[in-house]
């Protein structure tokens, strides 16, 4: 989604979707290392519905990439906000697997918040350094993508591989 945003809008238009990410995704991981993934676990069927919502965000943001309107279009389209990004991680299942795994693989009763707080960092930063760097991948295509259709075929492109994560998601694959 970064690369797609970083292609069509450029880095900075793209900054508000990568700090998004990353105080969703630490705000989670802190919060699941202070127990929160205890409710995943004592709730089974929560995890489903998280992961189907999680499925139908992301082919809402695949659709909305395949059919952004790029930068050449006088502010037609927009990257995603801040609060999007952000509350994307807390329906995304691919963030709960990565927080719960980290959390039960480090966390113990006498660590808890030294343990969410540590990964929390740990996180923080190297989402950051990730985000920024797929969205500064995708600015430095947009040379590449000067044209309508190279655009229109990367957004597809891009959508599509959403998309189909979101279907190997769902069947069990991941």
């Amino acid at each position: 989604m970064l690369a797609a945003a970083g292609a069509n809008y450029g880095v900075r238009r793209t900054l508000p979707h990568i700090c998004g990410i990353v105080v969703g995704f630490s705000a989670m991981m802190f919060l699941t290392g202070l127990g929160l993934g205890a409710v995943f676990e004592r709730l089974p069927r929560l995890t489903s519905v998280m992961q189907w919502a999680g499925a139908a965000a992301l082919l809402w943001f695949a659709w909305r990439i395949a059919t952004a309107a790029g930068s050449g279009t006088e502010g037609r389209g927009r990257p995603f906000s801040f609060v999007e990004a952000a509350g994307f991680q807390w329906i995304n299942p691919k963030a709960w697997a990565i927080c719960i795994g980290v959390v039960s693989q480090f966390a113990s009763a006498r660590t808890g918040f030294q343990t969410a707080a540590t990964a929390t960092i740990v996180f923080a930063l190297a989402g950051a350094s990730s985000a920024l760097g797929w969205a500064s991948f995708g600015a430095g295509l947009q040379r590449l993508l000067s044209t309508p259709a190279r655009l229109r075929a990367f957004n597809i492109a891009m959508a599509a591989l959403i998309a189909g994560f979101v279907l190997s998601m769902l069947s069990g694959a991941f």
